[in-house]
């Protein structure tokens, strides 16, 4: 079965499927007046007539519907904001030969393949040495009886423990963040907590991320950050709007 030479009836076209895409590549044929759920029930009438599955004829249909479909969907969403949305009608026919020439090399290439698999169909590898072949006559070197029962009785010790011990995680209390973090506004009003976590391991960065979080839970500071991957700022409760206090009576002076 030959996909292009596919009769069809539609009401914009009647005439074989490859004169239906001569016309569209040529733009001779507005491609929104093509029915293409016509062109696909039409080729399921001919596959059933035809009473068996032709995979070689189904694949180029579905190459050649595809592309249409594509092409239609951009003449009637125009302003759709897609990837290929911009694409001329020029470049769309080329687009669409381009596909059909990938298409045909992957079916010569399949063809290809069917008839080295024909030929070489009753030929057979044998994998592993001939069963001919001279075997080697392997000596064993003399062995020594005090040699063989000294290796016996190392293999019969236990093996000594392994440690694990490297391996367990050792998180470090929250409440020592917790401590750490009052103790330094006790002293400040404010501090940047990413210049806090130098020399800390990440294990140890995240236990102090989760006594910041304690702390602002229990409504003892405030955090702030500028702008996303900004540093954190931290900050005792009250100090962040007598800043802002401080800022608006300064305006409302110069403004006055």
């Amino acid at each position: 079965m030959i996909v292009r030479e596919l009769e069809l009836d539609l009401d914009a076209f009647e005439g074989p499927f490859d004169l239906l895409l001569t016309l569209v590549l040529k733009e001779e044929l507005d491609l929104a007046d093509v029915d293409v759920a016509g062109i696909v029930v039409r080729f399921l009438e001919r596959l059933g007539e035809r009473e068996e599955l032709d995979l070689d004829a189904c694949g180029e249909f579905l190459v050649l519907v595809a592309a249409l479909l594509e092409l239609k969907a951009r003449g009637l969403f125009e302003d759709e904001a897609a990837e290929l949305a911009d694409l001329e009608p020029e470049e769309a026919a080329e687009e669409l030969a381009r596909r059909l020439a990938e298409y045909r090399r992957m079916k010569e290439a399949g063809g290809w393949l069917a008839e080295r698999l024909a030929e070489e169909r009753d030929r057979f590898f044998r994998i592993g040495p001939a069963p001919l072949a001279p075997q080697p006559e392997r000596k064993l070197a003399p062995q020594e009886p005090e040699q063989l029962a000294e290796v016996i009785r190392l293999l019969a010790k236990e093996p000594p423990a392994v440690s694990l011990s490297h391996m367990a995680l050792r998180f470090p209390p929250v409440s020592q963040f917790v401590e750490r973090f009052r103790a330094l506004l006790s002293r400040r009003s404010r501090f940047d907590f990413d210049a806090e976590l130098g020399g800390l391991s990440r294990v140890e960065q995240a236990v102090a991320f989760l006594a910041l979080l304690e702390l602002r839970r229990a409504d003892e500071i405030t955090i702030s950050q500028a702008a996303p991957f900004a540093p954190i700022r931290v900050a005792r409760v009250g100090e962040e709007s007598a800043a802002a206090d401080e800022r608006t009576l300064a305006w409302n002076a110069r403004s006055a």
